[in-house]
């Protein structure tokens, strides 16, 4: 009687795989984005970035500090890592406050997150990929789902006039959204030597530049407890503790398999704001959030079991050709 084979233990995760797995984190915090920016309106959306980066430039600074030396040394980078880190971390979120702030919350946070289907995009032609097929039928069902959301009549999920007079600047502001976040996680692979614990001090930085503009352009709302709840909450979680978890999966992990993850967030995101009673239920909006995680489910997968993502010679995310 011939004996079973032993079963062996799981393989350990690769560092590739440990900071995917990392990028996840992220990915669960920034589900609760537009839930908990919607619980802190109606502060304006300059207040709102400079008081939650402060918090997560706070928290951020104490687990630095336990860190000692070694903390502070992850500050000394290159102008050129701090001014990336900056440009991409204060822009996107300038953009995605004003959207909200002008626009209805599921659909301006729909549109935003079709940073995902970009980086899957984009991370095939860093990888000098061609463009095949699914990547055109991705791109083609995300960009649907975004055109279903914007022309969503009213009363069904959509605008109208009197609530949203800015709508359409509100979605333009979410357009930009994904843009600079797609643009910057792919390319954030290119400062792999920079740790990501350099990211508390972006974030003080961010704080800073958000108090400014605050200060230039807008009034000052004094938070209520809720709404310092929400801004604490956001600084902990989406603006704080993600942000260290996807500067390390960027820079270290799969990019395309990140970007079709990342799909999960806008999912998540709709049916939290519909929970709470923040967002309608309606065809258009279930509509829409199926289509933009079908496009990039569409324009991720692979045929055939190929070998995973490797890292090139230059540093960045290679994806094997599929076998066809």
């Amino acid at each position: 009687m011939r004996t079973p084979p032993t079963p062996s233990a799981p393989e350990p995760l690769s560092g590739a795989g440990r900071a995917t797995a990392i990028g996840i984190v992220a990915i669960a915090c920034w589900s609760a984005l537009a839930l908990l920016t919607r619980f802190a309106e109606p502060l304006p959306p300059f207040e709102l970035l400079s008081l939650s980066f402060a918090v997560a430039f706070l928290s951020n600074s104490a687990l630095t500090l336990r860190r000692g030396r070694r903390g502070l040394a992850s500050w000394r980078q290159p102008p050129a890592a701090w001014a990336f880190a900056f440009a991409g971390i204060f822009a996107y979120h300038a953009f995605y406050f004003t959207a909200l702030s002008l626009a209805p919350a599921a659909q301006a946070s729909l549109i935003a997150y079709l940073w995902p289907l970009l980086i899957v995009l984009l991370s095939t032609l860093t990888a000098r990929g061609a463009f095949r097929l699914r990547h055109l039928v991705g791109a083609g069902l995300g960009f649907l789902g975004m055109v279903v959301v914007i022309r969503a009549p009213a009363g069904a999920g959509g605008v109208t006039a009197g609530e949203y007079p800015h709508a359409w600047l509100g979605y333009a502001a979410a357009a930009a959204c994904a843009l600079v976040w797609s643009v910057y996680s792919v390319a954030n692979a290119r400062f792999r030597a920079s740790p990501s614990g350099m990211i508390g001090g972006v974030c003080g930085l961010v704080a800073l530049a958000g108090g400014g503009l605050h200060l230039a352009l807008e009034p000052t709302v004094v938070p209520t407890a809720g709404q310092w709840a929400a801004i604490v909450l956001l600084g902990i979680g989406p603006v704080g503790v993600a942000f260290l978890a996807w500067d390390h999966a960027t820079k270290h992990g799969h990019m395309p398999l990140l970007g079709a993850l990342s799909y999960l967030t806008p999912l998540v995101s709709t049916i939290l704001l519909i929970a709470a009673g923040l967002a309608p239920m309606s065809w258009e909006i279930v509509a829409a959030a199926a289509l933009v995680m079908l496009g990039a489910a569409v324009a991720a997968a692979r045929r055939g079991r190929g070998a995973p993502p490797t890292e090139g010679r230059s540093g960045q995310i290679e994806v094997p050709r599929p076998v066809e």
